[in-house]
């Protein structure tokens, strides 16, 4: 039998702590490891509980999800983090998926989704959905324009540039917010090889997750 997910709660908010704590309870595959109420007390509550998955709340009075979920990330061996918010997609949770978290959840998402979202991620599969990434794709060329000639623009393009060129239409597809399987049938590939593209492709760029593929390819233009 596979151990259970071993999870840490990171909010402010004693009612959000206790809302998750139920609703993680509830599945016996997943284990509330321990709880944190500030950024600040992250690297010490890591130490302590060992957690495969981290539930971070963004706002937070002393030192805010954003700032401990990159401090985290930076760290080797870090747990897999989701962030918590009551916006969609606002600007400290895009800056929070370009620090490598796995994806992101607002406060009101049904039980069962959140613990399916942590199961996944736990499993190193992409939490967003490709309609949440076309839909974060397009909310950030609303907020973060690339104007040519932009640093971003041609940092991201040298990045691209590593790539086969079969590497490069799997990673600008990743970018349109397509599925493996739609993937496979656009480039006439099996699921298994576009995986595969996949898991390259995120070596080469020292990326962490899909959603930071496609952040990328907004920031070089090519979607």
């Amino acid at each position: 039998m596979r151990e259970p997910v071993r999870v840490l709660v990171v909010d402010d908010d004693p009612l959000v702590r206790a809302a998750l704590a139920m609703v993680l309870g509830g599945a016996e595959d997943l284990d509330l490891v321990g709880e944190a109420t500030d950024g600040d007390e992250v690297p010490a509550a890591v130490e302590r509980c060992s957690p495969d998955v981290v539930l971070m709340d963004i706002r937070m009075p002393r030192t805010d999800g954003l700032t401990a979920t990159e401090q985290l990330l930076a760290r080797p061996g870090a747990p897999e983090v989701i962030v918590l918010t009551t916006f969609d997609a606002d600007e400290q949770v895009l800056r929070a998926l370009r620090a490598g978290a796995s994806g992101f959840l607002v406060k009101d998402t049904p039980p069962a989704a959140i613990v399916e979202a942590v199961r996944r991620v736990a499993a190193g599969e992409p939490m967003l959905s490709p309609t949440v990434t076309r839909q974060l794709i397009a909310h950030v060329a609303a907020v973060e324009p690339v104007a040519p000639g932009d640093v971003r623009l041609r940092g991201a393009r040298a990045r691209l540039d590593q790539l086969s060129d079969r590497e490069r239409e799997v990673a600008l597809a990743v970018g349109r917010g397509l599925s493996n399987a739609q993937i496979g049938a656009e480039l006439h590939l099996s699921v298994a090889t576009v995986k595969a593209h996949v898991s390259r492709l995120l070596v080469k760029l020292d990326l962490a997750n899909r959603v930071q593929v496609a952040l990328l390819t907004h920031d070089a233009g090519v979607v």
